[in-house]
């Protein structure tokens, strides 16, 4: 019996969710190595509505040698995403999020909380399972303690 074109479409863009759902719940667990996973060898990362300059062409380990060294700090980080858009094509997927990121120190000016508002874009191949070879965060607001980081904590 031929494969359900329909129940395949939804079974691809169940599993491109669950990875970037991983990718986000594995971020605040600091899991590195679950984080790792999800990304492509090589992927086109793109920070730049958040830090400036410019898109990069990055490995997983640079990205989250990165997060981990701006995220040590925290004592929590807490993503939540929604409205997620999941497009697929054979062995390609596109999808789009908005995101929130809750970023928490006890701080002792008692300023504890950083909130970034903004969407995702994700391109992904399908290899044994989807990968995110693009990761863009298109920021929309920040608001809190944008020094959180420099704060004296308690």
């Amino acid at each position: 019996m031929a494969e359900d074109p329909v129940v395949r479409g939804v079974v691809e863009r169940e599993r491109v969710a669950e990875v970037i759902n991983t990718l986000f719940l594995a971020t605040d667990a600091r899991d590195w190595e679950r984080v790792q996973a999800c990304f492509a060898p090589r992927v086109a990362f793109d920070m730049t509505s958040l830090a400036g300059g410019a898109p990069a062409q990055l490995s997983p380990g640079d990205i989250t040698a990165g997060w981990d060294s701006g995220l040590r700090f925290l004592d929590s980080v807490h993503h939540q995403t929604g409205n997620l858009v999941i497009h697929c094509q054979a062995r390609e997927a596109t999808a789009s999020c908005y995101g929130l990121a809750y970023h928490y120190r006890r701080t002792s000016s008692g300023r504890n909380t950083r909130l970034f508002v903004g969407s995702y874009d994700f391109h992904l191949v399908l290899e044994e399972q989807w990968k995110i070879d693009l990761f863009r965060f298109n920021l929309k607001f920040m608001d809190g303690n944008a020094d959180l980081e420099k704060e004296p904590s308690v």
